[in-house]
């Protein structure tokens, strides 16, 4: 048994973070080999039609494939 927080398993690529895991600012977090980054800002919605909600959600789905929360096509 660990006594320490964060810790890789023994013989295992396996990492295990139980406190905080900082990425400073030279930092790079990878997921399958691409960056993540935070996603930017979105206002909620104050969409009164159909049309106005899909390019508030489209705008939303574009900000999270930047990101890297989401595969692009």
């Amino acid at each position: 048994m660990n006594n320490v927080k964060n810790y890789k398993e023994q013989g295992s690529e396996k990492w295990v973070v139980n406190g905080i895991l900082e990425i400073t600012e030279e930092g790079v977090l990878l997921l399958n080999g691409k960056p993540l980054i935070r996603a930017e800002f979105q206002e909620e919605s104050t969409a009164s039609t159909i049309a106005e909600l899909k390019s508030d959600f489209n705008l939303l789905l574009e900000k999270l494939k930047y990101a890297g929360f989401m595969e692009m096509e």
